[in-house]
């Protein structure tokens, strides 16, 4: 998933080798002579930090959003999946062509400027805020999976009660300034990943729940649920430009890119298929919840799926640290700095307490987001700088296209996801 690199960029602390070497400038495409700068991060690690970016919450719900959709939304996932990877493509060719750019930010700027940059840091910011209330209701959900005894009196059930230990685990790792430590534990979500499908086959093969379920081909009215939360398993765009920029050999971030793409669709589409094979269309919004708490295997992937947003949280949310800290801590004390870190985290703890619902939530993320950053920006963003859209050719009717779906996907996703949002807070 996502954090930041520095500043106002959206990035990922990645793991790279330490040190940079400054590159002779060059002047591409009529633009003027300027400086850059290329890491020195090898293909294979920058491949990890890609599936990495790719990789995360999202592998629990796809099986939710294949059950929503039925069998024939599948092939939305990898519709999605192309047509995010295109996207991504576009966003190394704006950095191509003005190597100023050095993060997602940069390339909002560099297309409409001071305008366009805070819509993209907006946007992204944003993005990242939901998903680390994601996490919130994840850790409280799984966590009530397991024991679901605990509460506190009448008043504090024991999902609520969790959520708000959570958020006392979380606070002293959004505290801390030095992230290098928690971007390697974050790190481990690659594995995580892969770990938790394992157990989940583990589950079905050899613990007995097996493969019993009857399946639906399509259901129309569960296709914008399914398409947001697809959409929302690839939404690490703003990351890339960090990833490209930290690369010892440039050239080979297009492959890069094919690979993280190809391994973290590979484990979307199995997850999706094992899940809702296993529990049809009682698959619930994380399919962790499905699992009987009594089976080993069941426990690894539970506790697999908690550790993972716990290592991530502040990893997520410093972006947004930064950003509020460079608004309101001129001139102050770094007790400022606590206090809205602090404030920060208990804005996601009341988040998740006032909207619990994981499925709803990533799906709004995934709609009105994740496909702002990583489809429809992408395309006006490459437009604009190339200057493709001065002359009608057979690339500008195809990114045309993909705003317009981008944009449909948009409108019908946001307004079905806050449909179902506002059906679970007032019940009819």
């Amino acid at each position: 998933m996502k954090a930041p690199a520095d500043g106002d960029s959206i990035g990922i602390p990645l793991l790279a080798d330490k040190g940079e070497d400054d590159y002779e400038s060059a002047h591409q495409h009529q633009l003027r002579h300027h400086n850059s700068v290329s890491g020195s991060t090898s293909f294979f690690k920058t491949c990890f930090n890609g599936v990495n970016a790719l990789s995360g919450v999202g592998i629990l719900s796809v099986p939710y959003a294949l059950s929503s959709g039925g069998w024939l939304s599948l092939i939305l996932l990898f519709l999605i999946a192309g047509c995010t990877f295109y996207t991504s493509l576009l966003i190394k060719r704006c950095m191509d062509l003005d190597t100023n750019i050095q993060s997602y930010p940069d390339i909002g700027e560099r297309a409409f400027g001071s305008y366009g940059r805070m819509f993209v840091a907006v946007t992204a910011n944003v993005e990242l805020y939901l998903v680390a209330t994601g996490f919130v209701i994840l850790e409280g959900d799984n966590l009530q999976n397991l024991f679901p005894a605990v509460g506190v009196g009448d008043f504090v059930t024991g999902k609520q009660a969790f959520v708000l230990i959570i958020g006392l685990i979380v606070l002293p790792t959004v505290w801390l300034d030095n992230m290098v430590v928690l971007s390697y534990i974050s790190a481990t979500g690659v594995v995580a990943s892969f770990m938790l499908i394992a157990s989940v086959l583990w589950c079905a093969v050899f613990d007995g729940i097996g493969f019993q379920e009857q399946v639906t081909l399509f259901q129309s009215r569960g296709i914008p649920t399914a398409i947001s939360l697809y959409a929302f398993c690839y939404c690490a765009h703003p990351v890339f430009p960090t990833m490209y920029t930290s690369m010892r050999n440039q050239k080979q971030f297009s492959k890069v890119l094919l690979v993280c793409f190809l391994v973290c669709t590979t484990s979307y589409a199995s997850m999706a298929v094992l899940g809702y094979l296993m529990f049809g269309s009682e698959v619930q919004s994380q399919v962790t919840l499905n699992l009987p708490t009594n089976l080993v295997s069941s426990k690894v992937a539970i506790y697999t799926t908690l550790v993972n947003p716990l290592a991530k949280y502040a990893l997520m949310s410093r972006p947004i640290v930064k950003s509020l800290e460079r608004r309101f801590l001129v001139g102050r004390s770094m007790r400022w700095s606590i206090l809205i870190r602090t404030a920060l985290v208990a804005s996601t703890i009341f988040m998740a307490l006032a909207v619990p619902f994981f499925g709803y939530l990533m799906s709004l993320v995934g709609a009105f987001l994740s496909v702002t950053a990583s489809i429809i920006l992408p395309c006006l963003c490459y437009m604009k700088i190339s200057g493709i859209y001065i002359r009608i050719g057979s690339e500008l009717i195809v990114l045309c296209g993909i705003v317009v779906v981008g944009v449909v996907v948009l409108v019908v996703g946001t307004y079905t996801a806050l449909l179902d949002i506002l059906n679970q807070l007032i019940p009819s």
